[in-house]
């Protein structure tokens, strides 16, 4: 009976096990946090508030000075709405071509009829420099972890004079609405004529181990209303009414066709924590596959050597 012993073979088993272990626990542990217990059923609240003023001088309107109040619609929504209007003034009743004709079956509705118009720019020039206020607040139940997106801060004065920056001020949640549009790659003024809609992505990714130290909100941008192929579908708009009343009690309605850039916000996130379980888990599966690596390396190591690959200067023979 021929016995051979391989030093350098052994060393190569053991290398590949130290090698297995090591990737191992950086796959695992490190890169996707085996050890941790994780929570995606995120509850998430928004509200958000858009400031800035624009004096407009058209012949249907003359002069109008356009606040908050009358260009976002609805108030008070996660989805916000800037507007270039269109009046169309209606009056109550429809009136006959002549007293006997009768080939024309009337009836109720708004007079006139609405005209076709296609805007030549956007009414409201100035609004890539209006800012909006997103406040976003999280909660990850399975920890009862809550935080926001606004700055702690005693400074009542920080969020009149902050705009969002990744680096300088990322928990300053006010956004020009013109960097807005360039980061999701257009341009404002190209929008704002036939309108858009803007998809804001808040993602939260929470390393609860280490407090809410890693916890932050990061934001993504894109234009939602185009796709590859260019097609008529491209845009916002919709209409809505205003009504009154005249002195004599006549109703009227002012019918508006509305273009703008519509904002849909939406809230991703995750949290993890450390828990017993989960690592057990994953300790027990590495263990079982530590030892599926040695009898696969010994397996190796004995093939070489049967295939007279072992290294001689390091071979002993032994006879029986």
């Amino acid at each position: 009976m021929i016995i051979k012993s391989k030093k350098k073979i052994d060393k190569n088993v053991l290398r590949v096990f130290i090698l297995s272990i090591a990737l191992f626990h950086r796959w695992v542990f490190l890169s996707k946090k085996g050890y941790q217990e994780t929570d995606e059923a995120i509850q998430t609240s928004v509200i958000t508030k858009l400031k800035g003023v624009s004096v407009t001088n058209t012949s249907e309107s003359g002069v109008l000075v356009w606040g908050p109040e009358d260009y976002v619609i609805p108030p008070q929504v996660k989805t916000v709405t800037l507007l270039h209007p269109i009046h169309i003034r209606a009056f109550g009743r429809c009136i006959r071509k002549d007293e006997n004709s009768t080939s024309t079956c009337e009836i109720y509705g708004w007079c006139p009829t609405e005209r076709k118009y296609k805007p030549q720019g956007p009414l409201l020039a100035n609004a890539e420099n209006f800012t909006i206020y997103i406040k976003n607040f999280i909660r990850f139940s399975k920890f009862a972890f809550s935080k926001s997106n606004v700055l702690k801060t005693n400074d009542d004065s920080y969020l009149k004079k902050c705009r969002y920056d990744e680096e300088l001020h990322p928990y300053c949640p006010i956004f020009r609405l013109g960097e807005i549009t360039r980061r999701a790659g257009h341009n404002f003024q190209d929008m704002a004529a036939f309108g858009g809609s803007i998809g804001i992505m808040i993602e939260w990714d929470c390393d609860l181990d280490k407090g809410d130290s890693r916890c932050h909100p990061r934001y993504h941008f894109t234009r939602l209303d185009i796709s590859s192929d260019k097609t008529v579908a491209m845009g916002f708009n919709f209409r809505h009414t205003r009504y009154y009343k005249n002195e004599a009690g006549e109703s009227y309605r002012s019918l508006f066709k509305v273009y703008g850039v519509r904002f849909n916000i939406m809230v991703n996130g995750k949290a993890g924590k450390f828990s017993i379980i989960p690592t057990a888990i994953n300790v027990g599966s590495g263990l079982a596959l530590m030892g599926a690596v040695s009898i696969r390396c010994y397996s190796a190591s004995v093939k070489f050597c049967l295939f007279d690959k072992c290294d001689n200067s390091d071979t002993k023979n032994k006879f029986n």
